[in-house]
């Protein structure tokens, strides 16, 4: 079997395997490792390095039409999927929920597609899970990217020049993003609260120095794998009022609240924006997906009355080296459990196989897409 690792797109600085993650898929028996040239550039990775863990340098046409395992962290173009050997299996971020059109063509074009973003949140695929790894990146960078542009220290400091007070940090969404900004927030000296629909957060939350900012009558689906829900109207009044009340107080806000598939929820609503003080710093991990901030741009800074929202959803790839790291990590322990003696062996009875596939032999596997497709 040939494993392919593409390159990424202008913009993306991580890149799916590092070489020491290919000198462990070389270790899985593989015929042949083809590395795109380049690829590990912009994550201080030469081809030398790859060279040195038994993999070949190739270009991007030749791996799309030779490899029958492609990787990489983007997923191909449209326009290269026709290019791709028949038969082969592509493992990349597919982020199928809420894109029936593109699952569609990809089950009628027989490949079989991994998606990452959708392995299972169990114990057991905790090793596997980028969502997660790379949600920690993302929460660490966002508050240093807020302490770096915010006009104020973060923590108290007593000087002869008089006592300067912390600075006050809000966290909407306590998942692992909102968790690893808690702590960076509060080893840099602020003081930290945060905001969940999921009240089970609260005892995390609190154990990392944060107060909870708890609204009753919130809606938690155990089904939803941990993540946030779609709340009631009422609920959302109760929430947009409290949020609103600590916002206008704080001197940072860090976004992080998504729900799979929908677009995010919006919490810092026009008027919350304009009642905050000039100075207040904003950056808003949902971005991309619409953004918790009303008035947040993906890719983008806004200024609103002195109060500068940065809309930047992929803050991992601004820490390549380590995000990397752990992406490549997170692979190589999901390709054990599809690779047996250097060839792909797809065990459909296992529950992490199956829940990540999207498509194999012009068929929908994963139930929650497929679910999405039949209605």
């Amino acid at each position: 079997m040939i494993i392919g690792i593409l390159k990424e797109p202008e913009g993306e600085n991580r890149v799916a395997i590092l070489p020491e993650g290919a000198k462990s898929l070389a270790d899985l028996g593989v015929e042949s490792i083809l590395v795109e040239d380049q690829a590990g550039m912009r994550a201080f990775a030469s081809n030398v390095a790859y060279e040195t863990a038994g993999a070949t340098i190739s270009n991007r046409a030749d791996i799309l039409t030779t490899a029958d395992l492609i990787i990489g962290i983007h997923r191909p173009e449209a326009n290269e999927l026709k290019s791709v050997k028949k038969g082969a299996t592509l493992l990349a971020v597919f982020q199928p929920l809420g894109d029936a059109e593109n699952v569609i063509a990809w089950r009628d074009s027989g490949y079989t597609i991994f998606s990452m973003d959708m392995v299972p949140r169990t114990t057991r695929a905790q090793s596997m899970d980028i969502l997660s790894s790379q949600a920690t990146v993302a929460g660490y960078k966002a508050v240093l990217m807020a302490a770096g542009n915010l006009p104020t220290f973060f923590p108290m400091l007593m000087t002869a020049a008089g006592t300067i007070i912390p600075a006050k940090v809000l966290i909407l969404g306590a998942g692992v993003a909102g968790l690893q900004a808690i702590a960076t927030a509060r080893k840099l000296g602020a003081v930290v609260e945060a905001f969940d629909v999921r009240t089970a957060v609260k005892e995390e939350v609190e154990s990392l120095g944060a107060k909870f900012v708890e609204v009753e009558g919130a809606t938690d689906d155990k089904a939803a794998g941990g993540y946030a829900v779609e709340q009631t109207e009422e609920y959302k009044k109760k929430q947009a009022q409290a949020i609103q009340e600590h916002a206008i107080k704080s001197d940072v806000v860090i976004c992080t609240a998504q729900i799979p598939g929908r677009k995010a929820p919006v919490l810092i609503t026009e008027d919350t924006l304009n009642s905050m003080k000039p100075g207040t710093v904003i950056i808003d991990l949902a971005a991309s997906t619409g953004g918790n901030c009303a008035l947040s741009k993906n890719e983008q800074i806004v200024d609103v009355n002195g109060v500068k929202i940065f809309g930047y959803s992929n803050l991992p790839s601004d820490m390549p080296a380590d995000a990397s790291k752990m992406f490549t990590k997170n692979v190589i322990n999901f390709t054990k459990l599809i690779i047996k003696d250097g060839q792909l062996d797809l065990n459909f009875e296992d529950d992490i196989v199956a829940g990540t596939c999207i498509t194999h032999n012009k068929e929908i596997y994963n139930e929650r897409v497929k679910s999405m497709i039949a209605n």
